[in-house]
């Protein structure tokens, strides 16, 4: 028997196949894209999986209906909390209206504008905090205490793991087999459901996780096989990576299924917004392109056929403003919410 405070199983392929069917007609079947341009920089045949085109902008809405809809209908009016810079936030206030769950996101008052207006704009309670002063996920338990409600994590959670994981699997399927495929990272929840599906249905496939210079706790415990935290919220401009430190369940689904880990200076988040847009005509947030970038600035080289999941399009309008200006004129420090 479990005991009631054992942490929960880690996902398998299995649990992804399941989220697949749950995400069925809900969740938008992304396109994969290409560009000779980007082929011919990297010397690779690259195949980009948009999240950012998925609803509420990223990836983030598959791991968040997954989590939401696997709640047994008779538990759902206790409502769920969850806490989010903005993708998970944004995700989970879809989520929650669609299932008629009530919801309350737990916020940055950092985070950006765009992200907690469409957060609003969803119908959840968003309750702002500072996180000079809090801890993200202290507010949100004493919500969870409170209320009565399930608490929904952004990233440690098997269901959400698992829901994110179905990306890659779309990604495998449409593209075929890869030599190496390139995941954004923030917590690890997109990495480790990639790295499941790339080992069911890839196997030959090298999982290469990226993440900003400024915010490496994953690359850290990757390469000390423990445990590694950071000491203060990174100062990066990819928003969505500014974990302190992957979670019991992400890190061992990662030293387990992940071949390498490297990061990127935001230097290399600004050209790969940029050339995005301006090449490719999509809209990514810096956090959406890590794997990008990771391409793009030499921090990996491969060849072959390559997958990159482009995370998400979740971009505020002042960051964007201050990524397009040419480089001589952009100020050394970005524009805060």
């Amino acid at each position: 028997m479990t005991r009631p405070d054992a942490p929960p199983a880690l996902p398998t392929f299995a649990d992804v196949e399941a989220a697949r069917a749950r995400l069925a007609g809900i969740a938008h079947r992304t396109p994969v894209v290409r560009s000779r341009t980007l082929d011919a920089m990297v010397g690779a045949e690259v195949h980009l999986k948009c999240e950012n085109l998925q609803r509420v902008g990223a990836f983030k809405f598959r791991g968040g209906y997954n989590a939401l809809a696997a709640i047994p209908a008779h538990e759902r009016h206790r409502g769920v909390v969850a806490f989010s810079s903005g993708n998970h936030a944004q995700a989970v206030a879809l989520a929650a209206q669609l299932l008629g769950i009530p919801a309350t996101i737990v916020m940055p008052r950092t985070a950006p504008v765009a992200k907690r207006e469409a957060t609003a704009g969803y119908g959840a309670r968003v309750v702002l905090f500072d996180p000079s002063e809090d801890a993200r996920e202290v507010v949100a338990q004493r919500l969870v205490a409170e209320t009565g409600a399930m608490l929904v994590p952004p990233f440690d959670h098997p269901d959400v793991i698992a829901g994110q994981g179905t990306a890659a699997a779309e990604l495998f399927e449409e593209a075929g087999p890869l030599d190496a495929l390139l995941v954004c990272v923030g917590g690890g929840g997109l990495l480790s459901g990639s790295a499941l599906a790339a080992r069911a249905m890839a196997p030959g496939c090298r999982v290469i996780g990226v993440e900003p210079e400024l915010g490496d706790d994953v690359t850290r415990s990757f390469r000390t096989r423990s445990l590694q935290r950071l000491a203060d919220v990174p100062a990066t401009i990819a928003d969505g990576a500014r974990t302190l430190a992957p979670g019991a369940l992400t890190l061992p689904l990662v030293l387990a299924n992940v071949d390498e880990m490297v990061t990127v200076p935001d230097a290399a988040l600004v050209a790969a917004v940029r050339f995005m847009l301006e090449r490719c005509k999509l809209l990514c947030e810096p956090s959406g392109v890590l794997g990008l970038a990771a391409l793009t600035s030499g921090a990996v080289r491969v060849t072959g056929r390559v997958g990159v999941i482009v995370s998400g399009g979740n971009v505020d309008a002042e960051l964007l403003r201050w990524i397009l200006l040419p480089d001589a004129e952009r100020p050394a420090t970005p524009p805060t919410p």
